[in-house]
């Protein structure tokens, strides 16, 4: 095994450890720890919502989430070295849940999903799946399957959905103008068009609460919610064992850090807390391409070559979505988003069929290796967009035949009280 860079005690709060992580972005969070280009460390991780999620058959806890918390992060990891405008090579040696199994923490035999509430969170389809739900997934091995949707399993690709460096203060600064003025075209949208700076539940790795330099990162660190130049939340399925990820390095000692290790994910992670979240730990190499930014024209955003470590399924049944409203029959130019949300849409329709109930259907869709396509965007007015599902995850045949579906009663998933 490697040496541990980020060591955590998997049984208590990432606000409680001895070296704390973080879930903010910004420049001034100290270094945990250090290493240098060429070596290989294990950085250990708490699921993304800090352990607010239980084992049971209730959805309150996803209802009651505090977002503020999310997500918290393990790091930062100093690269020794490493300048602005380097490259930093990240290679993915090995991952998994937390490997000694007790069973009362996520990553410890079991994962979940949840389909968060429109007014806190919500999801890709929140306008039809207003109210929080939640999915318990049992783990052997490499496959997952649930007490709350029978009838499914199959092979994850497991992944960190998280990973990224920390920004300069002038790149901290662009995106938080950017993204106030985004909220400012909105104000009081449900859920909001984006997340600003909050202080509450701020984490700031080793700085001390009440701090100037913590006031400061709590005060302007950005919400780690979504992916920006840095990597950060990109929640890409193929980013597995095997992979290669060349990050912006944006600081000295470029600053890596982590978390949000998914069991399982669907193109798109389409729920919001759509993969089957764990805890655990993922194995590191790293590597410096100096001037890499310019030598590869690398301006934003990371670019990662895929391992070849993932399920194979060769049969699927397909849905396409175009670039309409059906509801208000409202016709959009080339929106490859809503052409997407017509596809997830289209299918979820098709699996209630087979006696699946809307938020069963979803959340397969959010945590299943189904593949997401971006067909055509060329053809005015409409965006084509398929969601290619495996017909082998089911232990019944999803396939169109002449006879119909066969319809039974699966259940539900957990639901709030």
């Amino acid at each position: 095994m490697p040496d541990v860079a980020f060591e955590i005690d998997y049984s208590r709060s990432m606000f409680e450890q001895n070296v704390p992580g973080h879930n903010r972005w910004h420049p001034d969070i100290p270094i945990a720890s250090e290493v240098s280009p060429g070596d290989e460390f294990r950085v250990e991780c708490l699921d993304w919502t800090d352990g607010q999620v239980n084992n049971d058959d209730s959805a309150n806890d996803i209802r009651d989430m505090v977002l503020e918390r999310c997500h918290v992060l393990s790091g930062p990891i100093g690269i020794r070295g490493a300048e602005p405008g380097d490259l930093l090579v990240v290679d993915i040696l090995d991952l998994g849940p937390i490997p000694q199994a007790r069973g009362d923490l996520p990553g410890e035999g079991w994962g979940y999903t949840g389909i968060f509430s429109k007014v806190n969170g919500g999801g890709f389809l929140t306008d039809r799946f207003p109210e929080a739900y939640k999915t318990i997934w049992d783990l052997r091995g490499q496959q997952a399957s649930s007490r709350h949707i029978p009838g499914v399993s199959y092979t994850g690709i497991t992944h960190p959905g998280l990973f990224g460096t920390a920004p300069s203060a002038e790149l901290l600064e662009r995106w938080n103008e950017r993204e106030r003025a985004l909220i400012a075209r909105d104000p009081d949208r449900v859920p909001p068009l984006a997340l600003p700076p909050e202080e509450q539940e701020a984490l700031a790795g080793s700085l001390d609460p009440g701090s100037s330099w913590f006031n400061a990162v709590a005060r302007e660190g950005a919400r780690t919610i979504p992916p920006r130049e840095n990597g950060g939340n990109h929640d890409i399925k193929n980013f597995s064992r095997g992979s290669r990820v060349l990050y912006p390095v944006h600081v000295p000692g470029a600053k890596l850090s982590g978390g949000d290790l998914h069991f399982s994910q669907g193109d798109g992670e389409i729920t919001f807390c759509g993969a089957i979240e764990i805890g655990g730990f993922i194995d590191f190499g790293v590597d410096l391409i100096k001037g890499g930014m310019e030598k590869y024209g690398v301006t934003t955003d990371p670019v990662f070559m895929p391992g070849n470590v993932e399920p194979r399924y060769s049969e699927f049944v397909s849905f396409c979505g175009t670039s309409v409203d059906h509801d208000t029959n409202r016709q959009e130019y080339i929106d490859a988003t809503l052409a997407y949300r017509n596809a997830c849409l289209n299918a979820i329709e098709y699996l209630k069929k087979f006696g699946y109930t809307g938020e069963q259907a979803y959340m397969i869709l959010g945590t299943a290796p189904i593949e997401g396509r971006v067909s055509a965007v060329v053809d005015i007015p409409n965006a084509s967009c398929s969601l290619y599902l495996p017909t082998a995850i089911f232990d019944f045949d999803i396939r169109p035949t002449a006879e119909g579906p066969t319809h039974r009663d699966r259940g539900q998933v957990a639901v709030t009280s």
